[in-house]
């Protein structure tokens, strides 16, 4: 890690500094994004507004904006700035879409679009934002852009599509559960920096470099929102704790956990996944995790993925971009939300 990336994470005033100026970067991208998400059906903008009134930490588009410019500082802001809002835009219809599929009626501790406006109203309005990104590549004009936002949007949609397949699935291989999160998460991040990478006029090599940063970033981005999913506080993230063993969906922390039950215990983890399971129920398993270590395994393993993102980095020149990037990497670790 670099000297300024240490002295970023190592005081607590740095670190919000680090926010400030990341959400500088994309402060800009609201305004755009508010332009983006009008439609002349007021439907789609209400639905449109009301997800994107929620919030969010914007780290899709500061990833654009910063790959950009960690290759050419200055490379066109406006560009970018549209692109990252693109990229923001297909996140929040994916957001939309995944709230109807899992039936939740709250996001980041706000009622959901689809228990506001109805399941029918979200899904068309997701696929209008969708419609709408693609309308915003075609006028960037650049082939290879629109290639590399069009292959993470199938591979994500794909990855989705393979998760649901294997809900219920309580046995599922740690392998199997990786290769969702790649195609799922981690393939969007990775395109984000792409994306910000080309724009500015990378070459083949540094555009895999901080595509490499992307996908390690964006591994451990999903393996701490797991670990959140169990241990995060309901005040922070907006949902109640393990929703993922709630609905079916077996995630690193309880994939971990298989081995190291007594039969007696996995049997009772068994039966209550995805079924009827109530609150003593989830402390227990929750507990589990925690006194067994799965919580400790799950960030050494999005700690080597960081590491990994790091050094891809490293091949990159020196600048303040680079670590900031460096920095919103050790952030993935930290964040409690």
């Amino acid at each position: 890690m670099t000297a300024s990336a240490i002295s970023i994470l190592n005081n607590p005033f740095l670190r919000n500094q680090l926010l400030s100026q990341v959400s500088q970067e994309v402060e800009e991208i609201e305004a755009e994004l508010q332009n983006l998400t009008f439609s002349k059906e007021e439907i789609v903008t209400k639905v449109s507004r009301h997800t994107l009134e929620a919030g969010g930490k914007r780290l899709r588009p500061a990833f654009v904006a910063l790959a950009g410019k960690v290759i050419n500082p200055t490379a066109s802001p406006e560009r970018l700035r549209t692109l990252g809002a693109c990229m923001e835009m297909i996140h929040m219809a994916t957001l939309i879409h995944d709230d109807v599929i899992d039936n939740s009626a709250t996001r980041r501790g706000r009622p959901t679009a689809s228990a506001v406006f109805g399941n029918t109203a979200s899904i068309l309005s997701g696929d209008v934002l969708l419609a709408k990104s693609m309308a915003v590549m075609a006028k960037d004009r650049d082939f290879r852009n629109i290639e590399i936002v069009s292959e993470a949007m199938i591979e994500m949609a794909e990855g989705e599509v393979r998760e649901l397949s294997h809900r219920g699935d309580f046995d599922l291989e740690e392998s199997v559960h990786f290769e969702i999160l790649r195609m799922k998460t981690a393939s969007f991040i990775r395109c984000c920096c792409e994306l910000g990478a080309n724009t500015a006029g990378a070459t083949a090599e540094q555009a895999a470099a901080l595509g490499s940063y992307g996908y390690h970033v964006g591994m451990a981005f999903q393996i701490a929102d797991d670990i959140l999913d169990y241990r995060g506080d309901k005040t922070k993230t907006g949902k109640p704790i393990a929703t993922d063993f709630r609905e079916g969906q077996a995630t690193l922390p309880l994939i971990l956990l298989r081995n190291k039950l007594s039969d007696a215990e996995c049997q009772i983890a068994r039966r209550r996944f995805g079924g009827n399971v109530n609150e003593d129920e989830i402390r227990m398993i929750c507990d589990w995790m925690h006194t067994r270590n799965c919580f400790g395994e799950c960030e050494q393993i999005a700690k080597n993925h960081i590491r990994q993102a790091q050094e891809a980095l490293y091949t990159l020149p020196s600048s303040e971009s680079r670590d900031m990037l460096e920095a919103v990497s050790e952030y993935v670790l930290l964040r409690q939300s």
